[in-house]
């Protein structure tokens, strides 16, 4: 038997609504199926099953808004163990009394109670030596929090436990989408910066050779294979990411963690406000005209609040591009646990020395920030070199 529990869709999620099942007690499902829907303070996101098997028993009505990591459905995986089947009563010794009754039963083991702890208050708990067995939690059923943990490492009192109640599962006012969205991003951002060590670096990249491929490909092409520049970018930071893994991964532990492939987050302006960066994955193995068509997918489903939580979850670092809000630069802020951010400016005309002379040339301005504990100035330099030189070949991306 496994559990389906409540996914962490962003270093910031500590909790999700249930707003819907897709699949019931009976379904047989396999992993990649979308089983929920679960709102967050980013919308509304498909969350897929990472185990094949059948549903046995919803644990959450919709509606519920519960901590990640909280069980929210039973499957049957194949994996349970069946019950061991009673021995057979021994014979009975002679010489024993008659009317002797058999000898009673110890008593079991009371069960040990789970304790339901988000990974957020788990790891800051093993920051500040807490133990969680003493934690009085406070969140939906009696589960542990960040706050509680940070409220017993400050030895004060845990508050009464709130009244129990289902949040109704219908989209909140659009102020206060918007409000909760800044929240979670503020919190997201304001972690990056109090744990993560940045540097940055910077160059401004020749890409008329890029511009003028991509000139004479969109006017061969019909109009729905047309590329953008933004595509040539993310094509380029995924070839020059498989000659520098150290940027493509996350920190966690302690430690830097390789990913498990290329995939790059994309930022996506929402409309109305806020931001996400679902995951392009294996984006080092489409051709332009697949991840054009990906990316436009990406972005019209990102407006429309139907992300899937593997794109939610799956990015191996981030690329971001101002250049349509008119900015010629933007340094970034790298998403937690990622150790990097790639960020690409506007397309401007400058004065430019080509084979002695000086002449007008379309360049844009390329920005790196990275994690300190995983790389440093002299790595970053090379890779976003590396961007550059994939830029001036576009017939190779």
């Amino acid at each position: 038997m496994a559990e389906f529990v409540m996914p962490s869709l962003g270093a910031d999620m500590e909790a999700g609504t249930l707003v819907e099942w897709r699949k019931h007690p009976g379904d047989r499902v396999s992993r990649g199926d979308i089983i929920a829907e679960v709102e967050t303070e980013k919308g509304i996101i498909e969350v897929e099953v990472f185990t094949s098997g059948v549903v046995q028993k919803l644990l959450v009505e919709p509606g519920t808004k519960v901590p990640v990591g909280t069980p929210l459905a039973l499957l049957d995986d194949g994996t349970a163990t069946p019950a061991p089947k009673p021995a057979a009563e021994p014979p009975r010794a002679r010489g024993v009394e008659a009317g002797a009754g058999p000898a009673p039963k110890p008593a079991a083991e009371p069960p040990r109670a789970r304790v339901r702890v988000s990974p957020a208050a788990r790891r800051r708990a093993e920051q500040l030596g807490v133990d969680l067995a003493s934690v009085s939690g406070t969140g939906p059923d009696s589960a542990v929090t960040l706050e509680d943990v940070e409220r017993t490492a400050a030895g004060a009192a845990a508050p009464p436990p709130p009244r129990a109640e289902a949040t109704p599962a219908r989209a909140p006012a659009t102020d206060e989408a918007k409000a909760r969205m800044r929240q979670a991003i503020a919190a997201a951002m304001t972690r990056s910066k109090r744990e993560i060590p940045h540097y940055y670096v910077s160059d401004t990249v020749d890409i008329a050779p890029a511009l003028a491929w991509l000139e004479r490909h969109n006017a061969a092409a019909a109009v729905p294979d047309r590329l953008i520049p933004a595509v040539l970018f993310i094509k380029a930071v995924a070839l020059a990411l498989r000659d520098f893994p150290p940027f493509n991964g996350f920190f966690t532990d302690g430690r830097f963690v390789p990913g498990s492939g290329i995939h790059i987050g994309a930022a996506i302006a929402l409309r109305g406000g806020g931001l996400v960066a679902p995951a392009l994955r294996d984006t080092d193995q489409a051709s332009l005209p697949e991840l054009m068509a990906r990316f436009r997918d990406l972005v019209a489903r990102a407006r429309a609040g139907s992300l899937r939580s593997s794109e939610m979850s799956d990015a191996t670092i981030t690329t971001t591009s101002l250049g349509d809000r008119g900015t010629e630069a933007v340094l970034g802020v790298i998403y937690p646990p990622q150790v990097a951010l790639v960020g690409f400016g506007r397309i401007v005309e400058r004065p430019w020395v080509v084979g002695g002379a000086v002449v007008p040339r379309s360049v844009v301005h390329l920005s790196l920030a990275a994690d300190h504990r995983a790389t440093d100035g002299h790595a970053g330099a090379l890779f976003i070199a590396a961007v550059g030189e994939r830029l001036a070949k576009p017939e190779s991306l």
